[in-house]
């Protein structure tokens, strides 16, 4: 079987290549024949060159170890290492013998001072999911609308940004900004198997779905959830994000629809996975009622305490940690102009991290210490700084100077332990001999945001 996954003759083309050539035809054909059913997938999951893939894609995003404790470091580090753990995903799934194990359930702290739950799946898992993610996505692609941007291909948060920054410019001033509750772990089964079956009738593909979504729940030591589940996809998981998307699509065409409510009213979305916004000239209660009408025969609910309508020149609000608002010209003070920068809570939390990394790496040296605090820095620049959209300087210029005070007071406890450097020039001699990213002078290297 490992003779199969790496002898076999190669094409001059790379995994990642064929992969993408395979993807583009079957979202070609999705998107010429709408009313399309696929149903030989499954032998396309457990190609030798489409599981080596997978494995290379989970490889680059990392993460921890699942319930059965094992990591990219052993698996690499075990006689017959990678090739081993392919043929034995590859006879699993010919012979249709491949069970997922539990997912392992961890929690992370949320702004709100609340707990996130998170699901791990093994790493073996993670690759089988992968794998079926890569052959099933470009499918679903051809159908999603315009305006969702979480979790898609060549789409980011960024493109969310700059849709409401040119909504605004439209004249679509009032937003409703919704919050769902708990959209993760409220996703019921039944319907949404439905949905993907109106495009997916290999039956072993759908029987893969219906195991991940099914797989029990580890947590402490215990087991929990199994058949029983009938609603929710963990987070965490490779193919929940798609399975989410795939489902809040009923949301994005309700919007669309020619002759709906909305398109009578002008009123538009921009979804970022379970976040979106409506945003309209006005926002009529019809509107209102209808998208509360869609997702009570979706069997969700909105978070009526988080949800709120805004008129964004009188109120500011916040979408994926930025706060968007109307301000004042400083030029033309009978100007206003959308302003699109940080939130405070993303202010907060980035300060937070750099003082969780000061607090618990005391003992590392300037150059080392140097390159902990620029992953900090450089990723919350680099999200924030979104060329033409966003206005980051003067939350650069407070994260400058809380980053300079506290390595002030990182080196002043240093010293009481006879350290050579002076606390009172730490940031400008870290800057100058170790690296250190000054947040303001840092540029990221940008990509224009998708008109």
């Amino acid at each position: 079987m490992a003779e199969r996954l790496h002898e076999e003759p190669r094409e001059p083309r790379s995994d990642e290549e064929r992969v993408r050539d395979f993807q583009r035809k079957l979202c070609q054909k999705a998107k010429q024949e709408v009313n399309f059913r696929f149903y030989v997938l499954y032998d396309k999951v457990r190609l030798p060159y489409m599981l080596r893939e997978a494995y290379a894609r989970c490889r680059a995003n990392g993460g921890a170890p699942g319930v059965d404790g094992v990591s990219f470091v052993q698996i690499e580090g075990t006689v017959g290492g990678v090739g081993e753990l392919l043929a034995e995903i590859l006879k699993e799934l010919e012979a249709k013998t491949y069970r997922p194990s539990p997912v392992k359930r961890v929690y992370i702290p949320k702004a709100n001072g609340k707990m996130r739950p998170l699901g791990i799946p093994t790493i073996k898992d993670r690759i089988v999911q992968t794998a079926c993610k890569m052959v099933i996505e470009p499918i679903f692609e051809a159908d999603f609308q315009d305006d969702s941007y979480g979790f898609r291909p060549k789409r980011s948060a960024h493109d969310a940004m700059a849709a409401i920054k040119r909504n605004l410019k439209e004249g679509l001033n009032e937003v409703y900004d919704a919050d769902l509750s708990a959209y993760y772990d409220t996703i019921p089964h039944k319907e949404l198997l439905i949905l993907v079956g109106k495009r997916i009738s290999d039956q072993n593909v759908l029987h893969l779905i219906k195991m991940w979504l099914k797989a029990p729940i580890w947590e402490d030591g215990k087991v929990t959830g199994g058949k029983k589940n009938q609603r929710g996809t963990p987070q965490g998981g490779v193919v929940s994000p798609l399975l989410a998307n795939i489902y809040l699509n009923l949301i994005d065409k309700a919007v669309r629809r020619g002759g709906g409510v909305f398109q009578k009213t002008g009123v538009k979305i921009v979804r970022y996975a379970d976040d979106f916004v409506l945003m309209g000239h006005r926002i009529p209660k019809a509107c209102v009622d209808y998208l509360k009408g869609c997702l009570g025969r979706m069997k969700l609910e909105l978070n009526e305490e988080k949800t709120r309508a805004v008129r964004v020149k009188e109120e500011a609000f916040s979408f994926l940690g930025f706060t968007i608002r109307y301000a004042v010209s400083r030029y033309d003070g009978a100007r206003k102009y959308v302003r699109i920068e940080p939130s405070a809570k993303s202010e907060k939390k980035a300060r937070e991290n750099i003082g969780t990394c000061l607090s618990k790496n005391g003992h590392l040296g300037p150059g080392p210490l140097a390159a902990r605090l620029n992953e900090i820095t450089r990723g919350w620049a680099g999200y924030f700084t979104i060329q033409g959209v966003s206005y980051p300087q003067k939350s650069l210029r407070k994260l400058r100077q809380y980053l300079s005070l506290s390595l002030q007071r990182y080196y002043r406890q240093k010293s009481q332990r006879r350290s050579k450097r002076s606390y009172r020039n730490a940031f400008a001699e870290l800057i100058t001999h170790y690296g250190l990213v000054n947040p303001v002078d840092y540029a990221p290297k940008l990509q224009p945001v998708n008109a």
